[in-house]
């Protein structure tokens, strides 16, 4: 296994909308949403570890989060825990994460992957890394894996790449807003548009130096804490500084600024779990398009629903169509599918009242 591989596996986030089994104390990525047995935390580690060292592989995520990392990835180190003291957005973590790797190994190539995404071919995804890894390891490119899209989704950004491009691997034109649905289907027809899905891969040189030239400010404060990095006093810095970085993401940062980007279109299936419809479309389904999690299930006359409740729950449905039910504890909710991206407005709401 090559001691040069690394990866940076991003768990902060709350997932909002998967609410209310996802919350701000118990977030999706460490809960087993499609009943493997697994969590996705621990599915997304067990898949990167195929091709990169365990001890390799750093865990981004917020200091609340800390036990339940440790708890589901026992096999890591606390020192593979880096705790975000404020919530930051992506660029600030990425930045910060790099650095260390580069001051440990300065010829690491590393890829940022999502925790709580669904890939099913597994071995596509290595095979699809592996590519991704030789390019960046003999280039100075900033590389992403594209996923090729299914359907209009307005959920998503894309990133267009060059008509003319017979490579394998794409040089990125620019990444593109998520668009209203007339705007995705002609990026659907077009056939050189992808869907982003946040897994990025490069050298730590190319990264820090992208950083360098388009994040002056938040580089410099970073390098300030450089030689504390991977020492004792790491800690106290990252608690004392952290917060006055800037709330912005790693494509508005670097991505969308650099010239040298790079796409691999990807073979595997691959689902953002970002919604209970997108779970819906995963799980096994009856006659009638319904999917169930858990619960003991009396249905009549009702199609195209997501049903989860704790564990052997009876439940009785009639006349739904295309709804979302979740019992979880002292919250029930039966919401219409069609508004799922609203889950995450009602959720604050509902939250700040309880």
């Amino acid at each position: 296994m090559n001691k040069n591989y690394y990866a940076i596996l991003m768990a902060g986030g709350v997932g909002s909308r998967f609410w209310p089994v996802s919350t701000q104390q118990f977030p999706k990525q460490f809960h087993d949403m499609l009943g493997t047995g697994e969590t996705l935390i621990q599915k997304t580690f067990s898949r990167l570890s195929k091709l990169i060292p365990e001890e390799n592989i750093l865990i981004l995520t917020n200091a609340l989060y800390n036990d339940l990392v440790l708890e589901q990835l026992p096999q890591i180190k606390q020192e593979q825990v880096l705790l975000e003291p404020a919530m930051r957005n992506t660029a600030p973590c990425i930045l910060y994460a790099s650095l260390k790797i580069q001051k440990q190994n300065p010829d690491a190539v590393m890829v940022v992957a999502p925790s709580d995404h669904w890939i099913e071919d597994e071995q596509a995804f290595i095979n699809n890394l592996q590519m991704a890894f030789d390019y960046a390891q003999e280039r100075d490119v900033l590389m992403t894996l594209g996923i090729k899209p299914t359907f209009p989704n307005t959920g998503y950004g894309y990133i267009e790449y060059g008509t003319q491009d017979e490579n394998p691997i794409k040089k990125v034109f620019q990444f593109r807003e998520k668009p209203d649905y007339e705007t995705a289907k002609t990026f659907l027809e077009s056939g050189n548009f992808l869907w982003n899905g946040g897994i990025f891969i490069w050298s730590a040189k190319t990264v820090t130096n992208a950083f360098q030239k388009f994040q002056p400010v938040m580089y410099a404060m970073f390098m300030s804490g450089f030689e504390s990095f991977n020492t004792s006093d790491e800690k106290d810095w990252i608690e004392q500084n952290y917060a006055d970085s800037e709330n912005i993401s790693i494509d508005y940062a670097v991505m969308e600024n650099a010239e040298n980007v790079y796409v691999l279109p990807a073979v595997f299936d691959w689902n953002d779990l970002g919604t209970w419809g997108s779970l819906h479309d995963k799980l096994d389904k009856d006659e009638n398009n319904n999917t169930v999690v858990n619960a003991r299930l009396f249905i009549e006359n009702a199609t195209n629903n997501i049903i989860r409740t704790d564990k052997d729950k009876i439940v009785i449905v009639d006349g739904l169509d295309d709804f979302i039910i979740v019992d979880k504890e002292r919250i029930l909710l039966i919401y219409p599918k069609g508004k799922e991206q609203e889950i995450k407005k009602i959720t604050a709401i509902v939250t700040k009242n309880m």
